[in-house]
């Protein structure tokens, strides 16, 4: 079984491209990801914030961190300058403790999206398949149960509609406890766009949308991870 792209695979080689280069490459294809841009100061930091408008989200951008949270490096729900200017000040700090050699860029300033359901899809280069196509919820469910689906690239409107349905998930996106229903057309959509964008960029080797929230009336990628062959 194809592995999950949200684990670094050691035989591939490849450079990691950043979140916000990661979300050009991808809302140049029409697939819908929060805008992100590029702060190098807490002041820069400060006045994007107040362009984009609060709540917003930071996260550091180093070409050496592919798992940002664990080195620190996001914090969310920033609401003030003020509270951007702290967050920016202890994400450079706690990323020097945890990783004193990695190269740091800046942070990468975005609106916080609101709260959906989480869902994940991912893509990752299979020895003997090619790229294969991961979709499933995120939290405990891809973690802990393993609970999502594959296919092999390129996919059809079947295969999009499958993934979507055969994990034990699905019960959460139908909609649960009083919770409204997930669009399931746009999850769907989406699922078709990740491929079209794979067939188009076979230099992509790596790529993690995760998480991805669905919502009643769409869905959008709140992070975005490529990596590219060198």
């Amino acid at each position: 079984m194809p592995r999950n792209p949200a684990t670094p695979n050691a035989q591939q080689q490849g450079r990691l491209l950043s979140e916000i280069e990661s979300k050009q490459m991808l809302a140049q294809a029409g697939i819908p990801v929060t805008r992100a841009r590029l702060a190098r100061t807490a002041g820069e930091a400060a006045r994007i914030s107040e362009g984009l408008g609060y709540p917003v989200v930071l996260k550091i951008v180093s070409p050496d961190i592919a798992h940002k949270s664990d080195a620190g490096g996001v914090k969310v729900g920033m609401d003030s300058a003020a509270e951007v200017h702290a967050a920016f000040a202890e994400i450079m700090i706690a990323v020097k403790e945890r990783q004193p050699e990695a190269r740091i860029e800046g942070v990468a300033v975005q609106k916080m999206a609101p709260a959906g359901t989480e869902v994940i899809i991912g893509m990752s280069q299979d020895a003997q398949f090619g790229p294969v196509m991961m979709f499933g919820l995120g939290g405990i469910f891809v973690e802990v149960l393993k609970d999502v689906a594959f296919r092999i690239v390129p996919l059809e409107p079947r295969d999009a509609r499958e993934m979507v349905r055969e994990t034990k998930g699905f019960a959460v996106l139908k909609g649960v406890r009083g919770q409204q229903p997930a669009d399931l057309d746009a999850l769907e959509k989406l699922i078709l766009q990740v491929s079209q964008f794979i067939e188009k960029h076979p230099e992509v080797q790596e790529l993690d949308l995760n998480p991805v929230f669905a919502y009643p009336d769409g869905c959008i990628a709140v992070d975005a991870r490529i990596v590219i062959a060198d």
